[in-house]
């Protein structure tokens, strides 16, 4: 696999992507099946195993191209954003009707009922996609789900405008190695779930993001600008202030630019290897 990237490559040595034949080498090639995911949250594992690490994670609706099952693990790839893993088989559906709306708060309950005092489901996060079946007064029924508040839901296509704005709404979240939920995510997701808000589809590690983005110089650094070390990235709230999920708080902080970057080096992390602009 010479020249692909294994975490967003559908192939091993046994088998791979139909449409990858003639670009890796494999044993055999097949079609993916395509299902959605049918939890509130999904675990993209390293292996068919629930221990194994948290590569990433899928959100209710999103889709996920399987090619192949093992002990109630499907290997495949997201939708999404492309990573390759294993999802609990349980965590998946077969495909139903388009997704036609997200959900477009960071976080928000489905209901048994269009009540907000029956029964809760969820919680489901920033981003999760849902089809509308019906609607009833302030409520509005998902497949699979149950009736959301209309309000916490917005068409799909229909974006968000200020990512920095949607990244502040995850203040005093966990960490979380791998995340994209609202309860809990780490520097990347939180990164790539602020701007997916507002319609722009990035990488999902901090090696594929700075990669991805027009670099600038640091003096030029304002509002909005992401900053990268080996393996982390934060965003800048104004010049001198990042926002960042982060394993020294274990949690989405706000602190000094200045005080992050001392406290990096002092821990053995090195210094500053970009300044990005969205």
């Amino acid at each position: 696999m010479s020249g692909f990237d294994p975490r967003v490559t559908l192939a091993r040595p046994d088998l791979a992507d139909l449409d990858l034949q003639g670009l890796v080498a494999a044993e055999r090639y097949a079609a993916p099946t395509v299902r959605r995911v049918a939890v509130p949250t999904a675990a993209l594992r390293k292996a068919p195993d629930p221990r194994a690490e948290q590569w990433d994670q899928l959100l209710f609706g999103e889709l996920f191209r399987v090619l192949d099952v093992q002990d109630g693990f499907a290997w495949g790839q997201a939708g999404r954003d492309g990573y390759v893993g294993f999802v609990a088989q349980a965590d998946l559906a077969a495909l139903g009707e388009p997704a036609t709306h997200q959900v477009a708060v960071p976080r928000t309950y489905a209901f048994g009922e269009p009540n907000i005092k029956a029964r809760p489901a969820g919680l489901y996060s920033l981003n999760a996609l849902t089809t509308i079946e019906a609607t009833e007064g302030r409520f509005a029924k998902g497949e699979g789900t149950g009736w959301f508040v209309a309000a916490h839901l917005a068409p799909v296509g229909v974006a968000l405008t200020d990512y920095v704005a949607v990244a502040e709404g995850y203040l005093g979240a966990p960490y979380q190695w791998g995340g994209r939920e609202s309860l809990g995510l780490d520097c990347s997701g939180l990164v790539q779930q602020a701007l997916a808000a507002c319609g722009r589809a990035i990488p999902r590690d901090t090696d594929m993001q700075l990669a991805f983005f027009a670099s600038i110089a640091e003096a030029e650094r304002r509002r909005g600008d992401l900053v990268f070390w080996k393996g982390h990235v934060a965003i800048l709230l104004d010049p001198d202030t990042i926002l960042h999920a982060n394993a020294h708080h274990m949690a989405v902080a706000a602190e000094p630019l200045a005080e992050a970057i001392a406290r990096v080096e002092a821990a053995g992390g090195g210094g500053v290897t970009g300044w990005r602009r969205p």
